[in-house]
């Protein structure tokens, strides 16, 4: 199974440089998705819950204070990592989230279910932090809605 890094690498030398918000944002829809297309998780990091959206807290860890992440400022991850139908899966969000800005991204996750059940779950209002889980149940419920 491919880590987060592995995931955000293979974003990274897809997509070119982005913003930090951005990356954590396709890599959330890229386990979202993979949780539906493939029925399976892309990797095992827990995703949470935070004001601007979801965010892993060890890729977060990773890029900490950048802005901008590029695929050599990222220190950890092989995009090589990645199996047929998990870099399909990927090429799949990339195709359709990945011309979305950073805050587009964060404003959708805002309005769909997986992010909102886990901040009420915590009782944290807009705009407050928190670490809240957000569960592979809730998102692969609320994606495989979608399909």
């Amino acid at each position: 199974m491919a880590t987060v890094f592995d995931v955000a690498r293979y974003i990274l030398e897809k997509q070119g440089e982005m913003t930090a918000m951005k990356l954590q944002k396709l890599v959330y829809y890229s386990q979202a998705w993979s949780l539906v297309w493939e029925e399976r998780p892309l990797f095992n990091a827990s995703i949470e819950a935070w004001a601007n959206g979801p965010v892993v807290r060890s890729l977060y860890d990773c890029h900490r204070g950048q802005f901008r992440v590029s695929p050599e400022s990222l220190a950890r991850g092989t995009a090589a990592a990645l199996d047929e139908a998990d870099a399909s899966t990927v090429d799949g969000v990339l195709e359709f989230y990945g011309d979305k800005t950073a805050q587009w991204l964060s404003d959708l996750t805002h309005m769909e279910a997986p992010w909102k059940k886990a901040r009420e779950r915590a009782g944290l209002g807009d705009g407050e932090p928190g670490e809240s889980v957000i569960s592979l149940s809730d998102i692969h419920e609320y994606y495989s809605g979608l399909e």
